[in-house]
């Protein structure tokens, strides 16, 4: 049996605004009328979920947005001024933490859907001065919304995958120059940390790498063409987001260098003035390497290359909603439910922007591509083997992944690839939280119906949300989702037609 002091870190990892909350229908969690900003929040006779097992019959009291005191419900004194939610039945998780995200559109359906999805923190990953305008409003209690922990805008090399018909901004740096004025400006206007991509030189990323150490602000991102995953991670990059470059990285040492050369003949139009048809190039350049070092995947060299990983602390966000959204599209659902919680106008863009992407494939490269994936959830499974830190990332704000919602498929596709369902939870959860350094006794919680460590899936089946001491209970909650659904059905499409287009990033 664990600990009270263990229980209490469970609680603490389980992680103010004002305490709000309704009583609830029958047959769902009770609860005392509404309290006051500064009372006690008391969450009763709940199971917590543990590392691989379960705690049941726990108390968990919280006050001004902290877990101030946690264990066994016999044990431990609830206030009599307290507001008691009794929690029999009930699962109790971390709030989920999405570690790769791209939020748009209106503040009143973009920021709410992610708490209401049970995510309480995201990782913006490109950021801009909207996101730091909406975390202020939900800092002050203006706006419902998740944690918010913002890159930079993207840093690329000429020419970038972007061009201006994102409606986004990128910093091209050329050179060591550049790259270091670079970092100086995005850690002046309030970036966390510094986004680097896949198109730097290799002088103007080695700057980067060693301005942001001067500087004292993190860098993640893309591991560029110019350079190796194992260069990125010696350089000190806090995150490889996706999979591209691992897995051209696990081949024999001579089929490498062949594959290093390949990568330095991939070009881009300048010319071109879409963002898509250039990713659409890079795509279909860098899958022909990726299927060769398919065919020449060398277990010992992964291996090694992953053991790098974990001995130097360096995490991967494999993202692999997305890679299944763009080399899967035969599984594409035909309808989505929580679409209707984004404006119509941005569901429909997305045919149209995956066929951009990734039309034209012929038979032979779409097989060739779904045989890339199946061996990318296999590297996913020897990452995890590793001890390689796994986060859970979705690149949420692209086509057909719903913002919040689509961290809960995330998880089912880390479980797909072969990891335990409480490790795919912590992917979400205690990972990403300690990564980003969020305090272990913030009162960020989700209530299950059902235990997530027998079927992953059931993170999905929420009852109640927690998010920085704020209690919406699954009443609240079910009405606040309907307001977001009424707010996007009358969202009206931007006025610039480039604003808010969905891209990979």
């Amino acid at each position: 049996m664990p600990t009270r002091r263990q229980v209490l870190g469970t609680a603490a990892a389980l992680t103010g605004t004002a305490l709000t909350g309704t009583a609830l229908t029958s047959g769902t969690a009770r609860a005392t009328p509404r309290t006051t900003r500064h009372d006690v929040l008391a969450l009763t006779h709940a199971t917590l979920v543990h590392g691989s097992r379960t705690v049941p019959d726990q108390t968990i009291l919280v006050r001004g947005g902290r877990i101030i005191r946690s264990g066994s419900s016999a044990g431990t004194v609830v206030p009599r001024s307290a507001r008691t939610v009794d929690l029999r039945g009930k699962y109790v998780i971390p709030g989920l933490v999405e570690a790769h995200v791209h939020t748009s559109g209106p503040a009143e359906i973009a920021a709410p859907v992610f708490p209401l999805a049970g995510v309480t923190s995201v990782r913006e990953m490109w950021g801009q001065p909207v996101h730091h305008e909406w975390r202020q409003q939900v800092t002050t209690g203006k706006l419902l919304g998740p944690r918010w922990v913002i890159a930079s805008p993207i840093v690329d090399g000429p020419p970038t995958l972007f061009t201006e018909d994102t409606g986004n901004p990128v910093i091209e740096v050329r050179d060591e120059a550049s790259a270091r004025r670079a970092v100086r400006a995005v850690k002046r206007a309030g970036a966390d940390f510094v986004k680097v991509y896949s198109r730097l030189s290799r002088p103007a990323y080695l700057a980067i790498a060693d301005e942001s150490r001067r500087q004292g602000i993190r860098f993640a991102g893309h591991c560029p063409d110019s350079m190796t995953i194992a260069e990125c991670s010696d350089a000190g990059q806090q995150t490889i987001e996706h999979l591209h470059a691992l897995l051209l990285a696990t081949v024999s040492e001579s089929k490498e260098k062949e594959i290093r050369r390949g990568l330095e003949r991939v070009r881009l139009d300048p010319r071109e003035p879409s963002s898509m048809a250039r990713y659409h190039s890079w795509f279909r350049q860098v899958h022909a390497l990726e299927y060769e070092a398919v065919r020449s995947y060398d277990p010992a060299r992964a291996r090694a290359l992953f053991d790098r990983l974990a001995a130097n602390g360096t995490r991967v966000v494999p993202t692999l909603s997305v890679h299944h959204t763009l080399e899967r599209p035969d599984q594409l659902p035909a309808t989505q439910e929580e679409a209707k919680y984004l404006p119509s106008w941005m569901v429909e863009s997305w045919p149209a922007t995956w066929e951009a992407l990734i039309g034209g494939r012929t038979p032979s490269e779409a097989a060739r591509i779904r045989e890339i994936y199946a061996h990318r959830l296999r590297l996913v499974a020897e990452l995890h083997r590793s001890g390689v830190e796994l986060l859970a990332g979705t690149d949420s704000g692209t086509g057909y992944l719903v913002p919040g919602f689509s961290l809960h498929d995330e998880m089912a596709l880390l479980a797909e690839a072969g990891l335990p369902a409480h490790r795919a939870l912590e992917s979400a959860t205690t990972a990403p939280a300690r990564m980003l350094g969020l305090a272990d006794h913030r009162a960020d919680l989700v209530v299950l119906d059902a235990n997530p460590l027998t079927d992953i899936r059931h993170t999905r089946r929420i009852d109640s949300v927690l998010v920085a001491g704020r209690y919406i209970d699954r009443t609240e909650r079910t009405q606040l989702l309907a307001q977001v659904e009424t707010a996007a059905a009358a969202a009206e499409p931007p006025a610039a037609p480039t604003a808010h287009r969905p891209t990979c990033c």
